[in-house]
């Protein structure tokens, strides 16, 4: 089966490069599937999982949103932080999520509210992940 080579990249550096059958992404207008010779474009992303398929095994990778770039045989992914679910500390995810949760209940006028909402939603798509 034809594959695509998957780089994803983030400021630290690269985290995969790989051949795969199929990404799935969440857009900001939806998830996405490529498969190669999928046509060029270029999409943001959200806080989300990346799916990785190649035959009967699916690797997810943890993103905080960013950019996805597709050509027919190639998707970048730059991101700001991507892990993979074996890197994931879920003990500190569990935290940051406590954490996050406490700063939106407080409902002090000095909390910034999208700040505290956007630790959540990475919080949890890190513990989607880590399971």
């Amino acid at each position: 089966m034809r594959t695509l080579e998957v780089s994803v990249v983030t400021p630290g550096g690269p985290v995969l490069e790989e051949s795969f059958e199929m990404v799935v992404c969440k857009a900001e207008t939806g998830e996405i599937g490529i498969l190669p010779g999928h046509i060029p474009l270029v999409s943001p992303l959200q806080i989300s999982a990346v799916r990785l398929k190649k035959g009967n095994d699916t690797k997810y990778l943890a993103i905080s949103g960013g950019f996805m770039e597709v050509q027919p045989e190639k998707v970048t992914i730059l991101a700001q932080s991507a892990e993979t679910a074996s890197d994931i500390n879920v003990q500190r995810a569990k935290e940051a999520k406590d954490r996050a949760e406490r700063r939106l209940q407080a409902k002090k006028d000095n909390i910034d509210k999208t700040r505290a909402e956007l630790a959540l939603k990475r919080a949890i798509n890190r513990l989607d992940v880590g399971k």
